[in-house]
């Protein structure tokens, strides 16, 4: 084209300069900041005018209780459906805080479109292996937060072949996936996966992992499904596979460094991070690149620990949970991760949730969620630390649990045309 062969372009269509040196920044693959809401607007500009994916996704992934409401604005105005979406999922799941801001600033048919939306529930998965289908196992339960009640409350049942002992549990879009497991004295391998759908209340069965496992971790990101690590005849591995939602297949990926069982993961970025602990001293935290099939080592952490570590991902932090050194074991520390600085901080303060340590946890917007058997707790995430903000019951059932979110169903509106 004739601009190839010319010194100088002229943008027409409100492009403004910095807006598109932030376009070029995030293309090559930098993390920039924006000092004012006008900036944001303007980006928001940039990336419907010129259509770059790449700035599009890192408005998405920006999106906070601070600037939610001008970002799902801006992406209606703009016609960028993408973070559109994002923005009103982030609102509808913390319009409780937001409600008033919102209402004083914000479009009808902007907030009736997200309070149509199914806010992010919180659930809970009992330990259950398969039994006698006339036998009534009480652990079979799968359970949601009901928050303004402040109790759970029954989704569904497990299936009566489906065992959440040592078994990997993830959530991709919006499906909850079970997989792997043990069940008899023996500890055999569940061959399954099972997956169930919250808008239908359906649970449908796929092919397990080719190396069967168990005591592994399970992720979902961008339409996979990883299977990393675990144990299969009392013998820890390093195989790894990935599952392709779609095609309904598994295929090997490359190997974890070393062999590693029991590990937490989490997903910051876009990017995934497992961490690799060895009791009881050191945990090295990798990250899996899909597009490179490899691992890299991203940091070293060395803190003294008792047992159980959890990790989780808010924006660019990772938080690191574990037990306190030696006798301490009641108390839960938590290790900031910015992947961003590659910086640790200790977060102040012990973080107890009834009578035992934080096992699990999950990350909603702005907010984390802890639950025991004894109490659930949520915390407000600020950059000092987790701040407590409410207590509710706990899980109804004693022993190890996991933790996920889903959309439950709700009935609303068609989104307004952009």
């Amino acid at each position: 084209m004739i601009e190839n062969h010319q010194d100088e372009l002229h943008l027409r269509g409100g492009v403004s300069a910095r807006s598109f040196l932030t376009a070029l920044a995030v293309c090559r693959g930098e993390i920039p900041t924006f000092s004012d809401p006008d900036e944001l607007v303007e980006a928001v500009e940039c990336a419907a005018f010129l259509q770059v994916a790449c700035l599009v996704q890192h408005l998405c992934d920006i999106v906070d209780s601070e600037n939610c409401l001008l970002l799902y604005h801006a992406a209606s105005v703009f016609g960028v459906h993408t973070l559109y979406q994002n923005a009103a999922l982030f609102l509808r799941d913390a319009f409780d805080d937001l409600k008033e801001d919102a209402e004083g600033c914000l479009p009808h048919k902007l907030i009736e479109y997200c309070q149509s939306l199914s806010p992010a529930s919180y659930v809970a998965i009992g330990t259950h292996t398969p039994s006698v289908e006339l036998l009534h196992d009480s652990f079979r339960v799968v359970c949601y937060l009901d928050e303004k009640e402040g109790e759970w409350k029954h989704l569904t049942d497990l299936p009566t072949l489906c065992s959440t002992s040592m078994a990997g549990v993830a959530v991709l879009d919006n499906c909850l996936y079970v997989v792997g497991g043990v069940y008899g004295y023996g500890k055999d391998t569940v061959d399954n996966g099972f997956c169930y759908n919250p808008e239908s209340g359906v649970w449908t069965t796929f092919p397990g992992p080719q190396q069967p496992r168990y005591n592994f971790t399970l992720l979902g990101h961008n339409g996979r499904l990883y299977a990393i690590g675990g144990e299969f005849q009392k013998q820890i591995i390093s195989l790894a596979e990935s599952y392709n939602v779609e095609t309904g297949e598994w295929a090997s990926i490359r190997q974890t460094p070393r062999p590693v069982a029991s590990t937490a993961c989490a997903v910051a970025r876009r990017r995934i991070f497992v961490c690799f602990w060895k009791p009881p001293d050191t945990t090295d935290i990798y990250e899996y690149v899909p597009v490179k099939n490899e691992w890299r080592l991203e940091t070293t952490m060395i803190k003294p620990q008792s047992y159980g570590h959890c990790m989780v991902a808010h924006r660019d932090h990772l938080y690191v949970m574990r037990n306190g050194p030696g006798d301490d074991f009641l108390r839960c520390l938590i290790d900031c991760y910015s992947i961003t600085s590659r910086q640790w901080t200790a977060m102040p303060g012990h973080y107890i949730n009834s009578k035992g340590a934080l096992f699990t946890a999950m990350i909603r917007g702005d907010s984390a969620f802890t639950v025991k058997h004894m109490l659930t707790l949520e915390y407000t995430i600020t950059d000092g630390g987790w701040k407590p903000r409410r207590q509710m019951k706990g899980f109804p059932k004693s022993g190890s649990l996991w933790t996920c979110l889903l959309r439950l169903p709700k009935t609303g509106p068609v989104s307004p045309q952009l």
